[in-house]
C-alpha cells in the first residue's frame, strides 16, 4: 500500500491512477489530519508526501513520523514545488529516503518508489521452515520431513513466498503477479495445477497449504 499525501485533487488522482496502473495498491489523502487517521488503521509500505499541505506541512508530518517508533522506518519521499535546494537538504536530513521536485513525470514517480521499496527491503532469510519443511535460498533446495524434494521454478518460488509470509492469504491473481509476472497471459487455473504438484511433491507437508475458499491460498503449520 502506498500513501499519497497532496492536496490538489487532480495531481492526486493522477498520482493514485499511477500506481494503481502500474500495480501498487494506492490510497490519497488532502491534508495531515486524514493521513494520521488512515495511518492508526493501516501502515503503508511507502509515503509519498508534498511538503506544501494545509494546516501540517510535509516537514511537520515526516518529523511526526520519524518521532513514532510504530512508524519511524516506513520509507518517505517528499514533493515539493519548492524546489530549493534547502527544501530537500532540509527533508533528506529529518529522514525522508528521496526527493522528487515537481513537476514531475509519473514514470519517474513509479521508478522512484520501487527504487525506495527495493533499498528498504528487508534482507531475506537464507533458510525458510515450517515444522518438518525446509527451504534455502542460497542452495535453491527443499527437504520435506527430512527427505530431498525436487520442484521446478515456479513450484519453488511459489513456496518460498508462502514461506515468506506464513498465515497470509494469497489470491489467485496475486500469486500470478508475484510468481509468474505481471506480462503473463494466461488464466489462474495455472496456479491452482502448480499448487497441486506443488501438495503432491511436499508429501505430508503439503498439508500446511491451506485453500482458502474464494479468495486463494495460504500456508499455516496444523496443529
Amino acid at each position: 500500500m502506498i500513501y499519497c499525501v497532496e492536496d490538489d485533487s487532480a495531481i492526486r488522482e493522477l498520482m493514485l491512477y499511477t500506481l494503481r496502473a502500474s500495480g501498487f495498491d494506492a490510497e490519497g489523502f488532502g491534508d495531515g489530519d486524514c493521513f494520521f487517521s488512515a495511518m492508526e488503521k493501516e501502515h503503508p509500505q511507502l509515503v509519498l508526501l508534498d511538503i506544501m499541505l494545509p494546516g501540517m506541512d510535509g516537514i511537520a508530518i515526516l518529523k511526526k513520523l520519524r518521532a513514532d517508533p510504530n512508524a519511524a522506518r516506513i520509507p518517505v519521499i517528499l514533493a515539493s514545488a519548492k524546489g530549493t535546494e534547502y527544501d530537500k537538504v532540509l527533508g533528506l536530513d529529518l529522514g525522508a529516503d528521496d526527493y522528487l521536485a515537481k513537476p514531475f513525470g509519473m514514470m519517474e514517480m513509479v521508478s522512484r518508489i520501487r527504487a525506495v521499496l527495493r533499498r528498504s527491503a528487508p534482507a531475506e532469510k537464507a533458510q525458510l521452515s515450517m515444522g518438518t519443511l525446509q527451504l534455502d535460498t542460497a542452495s535453491h533446495t527443499v527437504t520435506a520431513g527430512g527427505s530431498r524434494v525436487t520442484l521446478t521454478l515456479k513450484e519453488f518460488e511459489l513456496l518460498r513466498l508462502f514461506l515468506s509470509a506464513p498465515g497470509r492469504v494469497f489470491t489467485r491473481e496475486q500469486l500470478l503477479e508475484k510468481v509468474w509476472g505481471t506480462d503473463y497471459i494466461g488464466e489462474s487455473r495455472t496456479v491452482d495445477v502448480h499448487i497441486g504438484t506443488l501438495r503432491t511433491k511436499l508429501g505430508a507437508c503439503g498439508d500446511y497449504i491451506r485453500t482458502v475458499r474464494g479468495v486463494g491460498y495460504r500456508m499455516e503449520e496444523r496443529v
